[in-house]
């Protein structure tokens, strides 16, 4: 048989374990949302002359509103970008970044904006480039919905040593 600060304590280690048990889902948050990407890039060279062309871009966001955007491309035959119009240009060797400028950052669901830029290159060919990100997230002309972390469960149970008191601040029966 208990005595009754034995059975006490074993009351209270109880009462702290099912209170734990049942707050733990409380502690638990859910992964921040973040959107779904999705972009088609159409470009096009409009004008080219020996060792020279301009080039138009169109970006169509098909994913969830954007506030700002990079597009990222790579030249395979040693073009080079000379200037821009209505976007940030930076090269690095064969890689190119175009990111949004203070008006065109924006852009909806299904919204398209455009940029372009003037070029040289190399007088024996110009391809196109064949593969655009943005964002960081590959062009597919689909949507690619992002999943948030996955959120991990603390332990559903807690081991608790019985308190040792000599107060008694109130008396199980």
């Amino acid at each position: 048989m208990y005595s009754r600060e034995r059975r006490r304590a074993l009351w209270v280690a109880t009462v702290a374990a099912a209170t734990l048990t049942a707050t733990a889902g409380v502690v638990v948050t859910a992964g921040t949302a973040q959107a779904a990407v999705g972009c088609r890039v159409a470009y096009s060279v409009a004008s080219q002359w020996g060792g020279g062309f301009s080039a138009n871009v169109n970006l169509t966001n098909a994913g969830d509103p954007l506030t700002s955007w990079t597009v990222t491309w790579s030249f395979a035959a040693g073009q080079t970008v000379t200037q821009g119009w209505s976007a940030n240009f930076s090269q690095s060797g064969s890689t190119v970044q175009a990111s949004n400028v203070s008006y065109n950052g924006n852009l909806a669901t299904n919204a398209t904006t455009s940029f372009g830029f003037n070029g040289t290159w190399n007088d024996s060919s110009n391809p196109v480039p064949t593969s655009f990100a943005v964002n960081g997230v590959t062009c597919t002309g689909g949507v690619t919905p992002t999943t948030p972390p996955a959120t991990t469960a603390p332990p559903t149970t807690m081991p608790l040593s019985p308190a040792r008191s000599t107060t008694r601040p109130w008396t199980c029966q």
